[in-house]
């Protein structure tokens, strides 16, 4: 029951990106791609990095003993995998390698339980609006490719 409730949340707090809400919970459900498109920018920024470095720091996250990670969205097909951050990330997001939807950009979604697929969550929304922690995405972005690179903040 936990779960349900869980799932329900998260499908609530990210649908609430959507202009429409509930047509967004509908296509999860019962659309015949169960992807809605949302956009960027509103509740929180995406930070994008090729697949293998992103699924590495999606484990390396998960396993911080410390930190709850936010939600990190994996797309099989573009071989990339995007980091939810907070709003107003994307436009101090430099570095090599690091693409951001902010503002005005929009982005492919499943439902928040959905964990199999092309397009997919690594890490799944909580519900709580947890979203990973810029300074600490770029630490382990920096760590994880093992050469020093500039960070989302800028520094």
């Amino acid at each position: 029951m936990a779960v349900m409730r869980m799932q329900s949340s998260a499908s609530e707090w990210l649908a609430a990106a959507s202009e429409d809400p509930r047509a967004c919970k509908r296509e999860w459900r019962f659309g015949l791609t169960g992807i809605a498109l949302l956009p960027a920018g509103r509740l929180w920024d995406v930070v994008i990095v090729a697949e293998e470095l992103g699924r590495g720091v999606a484990d390396v996250l998960e396993d911080l003993p410390w930190l709850r990670p936010g939600p990190v969205l994996w797309d099989a097909r573009r071989s990339q995998v995007g980091f939810f951050v907070p709003p107003g990330t994307a436009s101090r997001c430099l570095g090599p390698g690091l693409r951001c939807a902010g503002e005005g950009a929009w982005i492919t979604a499943p439902a928040p339980h959905h964990r199999w697929g092309s397009l997919r969550w690594l890490i799944s929304p909580d519900g709580a609006g947890t979203l990973n922690q810029p300074e600490v995405l770029a630490l382990t972005l920096k760590r994880a490719a093992g050469r020093p690179k500039r960070g989302l903040s800028g520094r």
